[in-house]
Formats: C-alpha cells, sequence, structure tokens
C-alpha cells in the first residue's frame, strides 16, 4: 500500500555538477520506485524485495518545492533540476497524484530549467507544459551551448521486451518507450538515451549493441550515455543477490562468470572489461555518429 509521507525539504542541491546529467538540483516527489528493476543502486533492506510495496508519496512536496524555488531564483540561483535522481517521475501512482505535474507547474513558475529521466511513456501527457518550460526558462549562465530549459533522457538497459521483462519487469517496455522517444523528438525536445547499466553478455554484446545503435540513430536521438552495470549487497533484497538469481533462472550458461566477476566485495565488473567497454562505446558513437556528451550534443545542434 502507498504511503503518504511528510518531509522537510524536497529540493537537494548537488554537491557539483555531473558531467553526463547536468544536475544543479534533484528533485524527488516519490521515494521507492514501481518499476523494480532488479539492477537499481537504491534497492536494499531499507526498500525490501518489492519496491512498489514501499511506495511513499511526499504529500507536501508542492508546497515545499514552491518555497524553496522561489528563495533560489530571489537569489538568481538559477540551474538544472532532474526528475528523478532516484526514482522515475512518471510511475503509475503519477496517474493518480500529479505530482510530477504540479512540480513541472511549479518550476515553470520559477523559470528553471529542467531534465526528465524517465523509463515510461507517461510523459507525453506533460509535453504541453515542457515547452512552456523550455521556452520560459532562465539557463545557467555558465552553460552558453543550451539554449533551451528542457533536457529529456530515456532510460534503457536493453531495446528487447523479452529481457526487459526479466531486469525491469514494472517498467514500461522497450517498444512502448522506443515509441514515446520518437514521439518526443518528434515534438522537438533535446532527447537522448541513458543506455545504463548494460547487462554483461546479455545487452551489451556486438550484436545487440549495433541493433540499438543504428535503431537511435534512425530514431535520431542527439546524445547516449552507455555505461556497465554496478551491483550491491549480499542480501536477499539487494540488486547483486537478485541479479544474480535472475540470471541463474534465466540464463543459466552465464552464471559461472556472474559468480567470478560479482563476488562477496566486487560491484563492478573488472577492468579489463571496464577498459574494452570504454573503447567499444566510443568507436560505437563514432560509428553511428552520436554524441557522448550533453554539451557537444547541444553545441552541435541548431536551436538547441
Amino acid at each position: 500500500m502507498t504511503k503518504e509521507i511528510q518531509v522537510k525539504s524536497v529540493l537537494n542541491k548537488t554537491k557539483k555538477r555531473d558531467k553526463w546529467f547536468l544536475d544543479d538540483y534533484t528533485f524527488n516527489p516519490y521515494s521507492s520506485c514501481s518499476f523494480n528493476c532488479l539492477y537499481c543502486y537504491i534497492r536494499g533492506s531499507k526498500y525490501g524485495f518489492n519496491l512498489e510495496q514501499s511506495l511513499s508519496v511526499k504529500t507536501n512536496a508542492i508546497e515545499l518545492l514552491d518555497k524553496q524555488l522561489a528563495n533560489r531564483a530571489k537569489k538568481k540561483q538559477y540551474g538544472i533540476i532532474v526528475l528523478s535522481s532516484v526514482t522515475d517521475p512518471y510511475l503509475q501512482i503519477e496517474k493518480k497524484y500529479r505530482l510530477t505535474q504540479q512540480a513541472l507547474e511549479v518550476i515553470h513558475k520559477h523559470k528553471f530549467p529542467v531534465h526528465i529521466i524517465t523509463k515510461s511513456d507517461m510523459i507525453v501527457r506533460d509535453f504541453e507544459l515542457l515547452k512552456e518550460i523550455e521556452r520560459d526558462a532562465i539557463l545557467p549562465s555558465d552553460l552558453p551551448q543550451l539554449k533551451k530549459g528542457v533536457i529529456i533522457s530515456f532510460s534503457f538497459s536493453t531495446i528487447q521486451d523479452e529481457v526487459a521483462k526479466i531486469f525491469e519487469p514494472g517498467a514500461t517496455l522497450p517498444s512502448k518507450r522506443l515509441l514515446t522517444l520518437q514521439n518526443t523528438i518528434n515534438q522537438g525536445f533535446f532527447t537522448g538515451v541513458s543506455l545504463m547499466p548494460l547487462i554483461p553478455y546479455i545487452s551489451d554484446t556486438s550484436e545487440q549493441l549495433h541493433q540499438s545503435f543504428s535503431l537511435f540513430k534512425k530514431i535520431g536521438i542527439d546524445y547516449i550515455f552507455p555505461a556497465t552495470i554496478t551491483l550491491f549487497g549480499n542480501g536477499k533484497a539487494d540488486s547483486k543477490t537478485l541479479m544474480l538469481n535472475a540470471i541463474k533462472k534465466h540464463y543459466p550458461e552465464l552464471i559461472e562468470k556472474y559468480e567470478k566477476f560479482f563476488t562477496a566485495n566486487n560491484t563492478q565488473m573488472p577492468n579489463y572489461y571496464q577498459v574494452a567497454f570504454r573503447k567499444k562505446m566510443n568507436d560505437l558513437c563514432k560509428l553511428y555518429e552520436l554524441n557522448n556528451n550533453i554539451l557537444i550534443a547541444a553545441a552541435n545542434k541548431k536551436g538547441v
């Protein structure tokens, strides 16, 4: 059952702007996540095995956001707000509570730019509101490459529905996500793909990568962020445990490799894999002429 909670703050100022997502601020109207991705870094005993059962709604989020943004705007501390950093802003409960939609209205009121990161197709509901934000946002003065106030990133770990059903069972299927991605681009938004985390030996094979990159190129994305996987914890609700159990069940031929890489103390793939991965991604970006940096992509795009 979804909990309704009161919080003391909802707008978080980041210590350092991330070079990928350009977050000056983060805002999360919900806590936990119904998409239940097995690899998610927020997993653990705090939220339990089924993340959906620990969903919380911050009922005073909009009132707090209005006050906090008013204060920042008064001081002219404009910056990019990322929705959301630890959960998707378009969970199914958004249909009932509309906190993301209301937050976007407040963000527009105070003229802040936004970067939305989502696995959902629900974002189409807010296209007109996002266009208003894009038109009116006051952009950070130290990012002259950006010309509009909205960045939209769609997150994928795979473009295959059958794979996604295993590893991200509550999320919008990739096939629907891809249609929404195309729709978003058609609407003229500055749009890209967060291709993270790629799943070793499943969605990071040469065949799958070429399929993904060629499809994203055809769709017309502005940028792409490929990243490999990080798994934490050995408890029954932790991402490492859940992923290893899923590999053992659905890809038994890979379990020996996974258990070798993700031992009790290892959270990441080995260094040689990381080096090869970075080279492969750079080569693919060059081959398909895709930017892996938002600012470079923005500088190269007319009207953005």
